[in-house]
């Protein structure tokens, strides 16, 4: 009964698009076009399925509120408990010129002003893709305007996808149109993308280690102050439990942690915008002449080299910005930008002001200026606060760290891990359980291997101003490429961001045999992993691509009166878009049985964050149609969530009945064209029911296949190295890559295939 109503849902379509003069003769059009272009050996089609709207609507300002809301207990914890550490890294040897908080609390307030709000808030923030940010959704943007993408699997169809279009700017092409074509041309420079992405995503999920480790021993750490009793061994296995408890509730999501944390960091903000107000006042109101950027020169000239040293410890206090940017696919662009414009800016700014207020009276007092400058009543209330928000802190790079997993496993450059999406209500918040363990077993090696902030401070500040670097060469890139900005607005950001970030990646730099060697290494490992799974990821498709079946081969195997077709429907897995994959010729010759319907089913990922489900499926039929072959690419975003709603297979079969029914209605209407054009007498009612017994076959043919059983085959592919292969690609094919896939997720694991039916079909690749 279920199947009669999709049947007659299909009929009732079809008859009401026919009605439609203007619906034909789009569809009409866009066929005409796929025809020309078509990507699927001539004979492919998209289908949209029933009416659907390009556009999705506009988020409403209660959403956008509550979304604000939560991001600040999700995007914030890490960039507002900076001022636990900040003056004390800036000054590790003490204060030597009362003038010079002058100059580091100017510093602060520019540094704050020019990368936190102007840089992300204003410029990098509207770099998203649909939505998604971090280094990935920048390479994504940069993939679909310029072919630098290493996998050629581009479609003319994936133009048509509602999210896939760049809107742009008329004017300004000729610069825009040369760098296009250099990055098209050079595999040098397609190298360099796709290294830069790698490492800014590697540098960032190190700073996921590195920000839990330095935020909870700073808060921990100021029990001391209070209670002489407290070790700092004490304080280190306190922090170390702390974090396990962390991560631990991460399995929660975004949602769930974003609405617990958000009221905390919000009190947060309250006590240190107040205390900061309350020793603003008190101490020395003057230091708000510190806005007079004289004093960041005047502090230079009179410290020298030891300035440009302590730049290290002004860079601590925009900590955790990039989250602000990876974290954006778990809120929006308008909620982030309230939040800070509206809270976190503003109390930084005071919390910051009244520190150097407080050292201006105090400067033997700045190793622990924070917790000293706190009024004597608040200073328990202000501590607890500040644990629990130095927890939260972490929050905000393990979610982004979450979304650039998803993101780089999507584009092919990750190894298979399950991606949990964690809310129904919001889109893009993410929770990845093998990187949440591995994330936990660092943070707690790096807490019980380095005890202390300072060494900690000194790595944290690379791992922050390389990925921070790496974003402003990438938004460069999508201001001459895609928004075509005026030349002048591109040289004003790379002179000013992009020459002080290069001058606080010079000094954090410096202090790379202080700890600073840690997120280096961590890249290097992470880089090893995604190069090597990418590599071989890359050489695969490549192989595919040049033993894949032609479709002449393929209608002569099907139709080989030899193999016998048994009841059901067959569905052959692969990565290839362009031809069937040598593994069926595999198959056939082992197995001389075929289901009476065949569908090969390649998955493919876009570069875009989301693919509408009703624009998902692209389908064909290989001719002659009593086979009853199809070819089908199922494409998604690299934040789409496979089998998030349904079952795979059920929208599959619905999507082909739609195909189906689409074939009878422009062939039926072509036809009516091509008799009107000759002037031909032919009986058009004949041929329409011709036609629609040539449906209801297919049509029933699908749903006896459907109701036999069906069968889901993976390709099992082994790879080795090819015979007289150097020593460096043995090394990388037979044992990296391979130690990788087997201690991994399996492919059907990450399909969510049911194991009662599906059949593995093994086969070497020698690449």
């Amino acid at each position: 009964m279920a199947d009669d109503a999709v049947l007659d849902a299909i009929t009732n379509e079809t008859k009401e698009e026919v009605s439609q003069d203007q619906e034909l003769k789009e569809r009409k059009f866009s066929w005409q076009k796929l025809r020309r272009y078509d990507s699927l050996d001539i004979e492919s089609r998209s289908f949209h399925g029933p009416h659907h709207d390009h556009h999705s609507k506009a988020m409403d300002w209660s959403t956008i509120v509550h979304l604000a809301f939560q991001s600040i207990g999700v995007v914030y914890g890490d960039v507002g408990t900076s001022p636990l550490y900040v003056y004390t890294s800036t000054f590790p040897n003490g204060i030597s010129h009362n003038d010079d908080i002058l100059g580091v609390l100017s510093l602060i307030f520019y540094t704050i002003t020019l990368i936190t709000l102007i840089k992300y808030v204003l410029i990098v923030l509207r770099a998203n893709d649909n939505g998604e940010g971090g280094t990935f959704a920048l390479y994504s943007l940069l993939c679909r305007y310029a072919k630098v993408g290493f996998i050629p699997n581009q479609q003319a169809e994936d133009h048509e996808v509602s999210n896939y279009e760049l809107e742009v700017p008329n004017g300004r092409v000729r610069m825009a149109s040369w760098l296009k074509s250099t990055l098209e041309n050079s595999k040098f420079a397609k190298q360099i993308l796709l290294f830069a992405t790698m490492l800014g995503t590697s540098m960032l999920i190190g700073d996921g280690v590195l920000t839990p480790c330095i935020s909870v021993l700073s808060a921990v750490g100021g029990i001391r102050i209070e209670s002489t009793k407290v070790t700092q061994d004490m304080v280190v296995w306190i922090s170390v439990v702390i974090l396990i408890v962390l991560f631990a509730v991460q399995r929660l999501g975004t949602d769930k942690v974003g609405y617990t944390f958000a009221p905390i960091i919000c009190i947060w903000f309250t006590f240190i915008g107040g205390i900061g107000v309350y020793n603003f006042i008190k101490y020395d109101p003057a230091v708000a002449k510190a806005i007079n950027p004289y004093y960041i020169i005047d502090y230079f000239r009179r410290n020298k080299k030891d300035a440009w040293v302590s730049l290290g410890g002004v860079v601590l206090a925009i900590t955790g910005t990039e989250a602000l940017f990876a974290d954006l696919g778990h809120f929006s662009v308008r909620s982030i930008q309230i939040s800070m414009c509206c809270v976190t800016y503003p109390a930084l700014i005071l919390a910051y002001t009244g520190q150097a207020s407080f050292l201006r009276k105090h400067n033997d007092l700045v190793a622990t200026a924070f917790y000293k400058s706190i009024p004597g009543p608040l200073y328990w209330p202000t501590f607890v606060v500040a644990v629990l928000a130095s927890i939260i802190a972490s929050q905000a790079i393990i979610s982004g760290t979450f979304s650039i997993i998803q993101q780089s496993l999507s584009l092919g450059c990750f190894p298979r891990v399950k991606v949990i999406h964690t809310s129904t209500k919001y889109e893009g918040q993410v929770y990845v359980p093998e990187a949440n363990y591995l994330l936990m077993v660092a943070c707690v090696a790096v807490t019980l291997g380095f005890r202390t902030t300072t060494n900690i401070g000194n790595a944290y500040g690379i791992a922050v101003v390389f990925v921070m670097t790496l974003t402003s060469c990438f938004i460069a890139l999508v201001m001459i490429m895609i928004w075509k900005t005026h030349i002048l607005l591109i040289i004003s950001y790379i002179l000013i961001i992009g020459s002080v970030e290069l001058v606080y990646l010079s000094s954090v730099l410096y202090k790379f045999d202080q700890g600073g060697y840690l997120p280096l290494a961590f890249a290097t490992v992470l880089m090893t992993v995604m190069y090597t799974w990418n590599s071989v990821f890359r050489r695969k498709y490549d192989y595919e691509l040049k033993h894949k079946i032609s479709p002449e081969t393929l209608k002569e195997v099907v139709a080989n009166t030899s193999l016998c077709r048994i009841p059901g429907l067959a569905l052959f897995y692969s990565e290839l878009v362009q031809g069937i994959p040598p593994i069926f010729k595999h198959y056939v010759a082992n197995v001389p049985a075929l289901h009476t319907v065949l569908v090969f089913i390649s998955i493919k990922s876009l570069p875009i964050s989301k693919v509408p489900v009703k624009e998902r499926f692209l389908f064909r039929q290989v001719e002659p149609k009593e086979l009853n072959v199809f070819r089908c690419v199922v494409r998604y975003g690299y934040t789409d969530v496979q089998n998030e709603q349904e079952p795979f297979e059920k929208v599959l079969i619905e999507n082909l009945k739609f195909f189906i029914a689409e074939n009878l209605w422009l062939s039926k209407n072509v036809q009516n064209n091509n008799v009107e054009n000759d002037g031909d007498t032919l009986d058009e009612r004949h041929v329409e029911e011709d036609q629609s017994e040539e449906f209801e076959r297919q049509i029933e043919t699908v749903d006896k296949a459907w109701h036999a059983g069906i069968v889901h085959f993976i390709g099992e592919t082994d790879v080795v190295a090819a015979k007289g292969a150097s020593v460096a690609k043995r090394i990388l094919i037979d044992y990296a890559y391979t130690f990788m896939k087997r201690n991994l997720r399996e492919s059907e694991k990450v399909l969510d295939i049911p194991h009662k039916r599906m059949l593995k079909v093994g086969m070497t690749y020698e690449l």
